[in-house]
């Protein structure tokens, strides 16, 4: 197996730097919901996010979507809508099911942090060739694409 100038393999190289990728991102995470608003959780973070990309979702599918039960969407669902960030419509297909949606007041705040983490990421990658920028991307999209198992 060969090893890296650290003595590592490159999986064990790979699987720590991911690691150190992983802790950042979680703490830039954090840092982003909070200043969308200060109460709110990070992983909350992600379901606007998620909100402001597809529109306006079924509870089922936002579970669906980061692996919870609806429980859990429910409570976080709640949260969020006493916040202000997201409201309840009736779902056109079904009057009878909901659909949870980003209120104007949750995309402006979503939008200026992401407005804000797009130029900061900008900023710190500005010194790399564009070339590293793309392969970077490209890897990154083939490793999301290995699935969460």
């Amino acid at each position: 197996m060969a090893r890296t100038s650290g003595g590592r393999t490159a999986h064990e190289a790979l699987e720590r730097e991911l690691g150190v990728f992983l802790r950042r991102a979680r703490a830039a995470s954090d840092r982003l919901s909070r200043a969308v608003h200060p109460e709110l959780d990070s992983a909350a973070y992600g379901l606007l996010a998620y909100l402001r990309e597809h529109g306006p979702a079924r509870p089922s599918d936002l579970a669906g979507y980061v692996g919870v039960g609806k429980a859990t969407i429910t409570r976080q669902m709640n949260v969020l809508e006493g916040l202000g960030l997201v409201e309840r419509h009736a779902d056109p297909a079904d009057g009878r099911a909901r659909r949870l949606a980003l209120t104007e007041e949750g995309r402006s705040r979503l939008n200026a942090v992401s407005t804000a983490r797009r130029e900061h990421f900008h900023a710190r990658l500005e010194s790399w060739p564009e070339e590293d920028v793309r392969t970077l991307a490209t890897l990154l999209a083939r490793l999301n694409g290995l699935g969460s198992d």
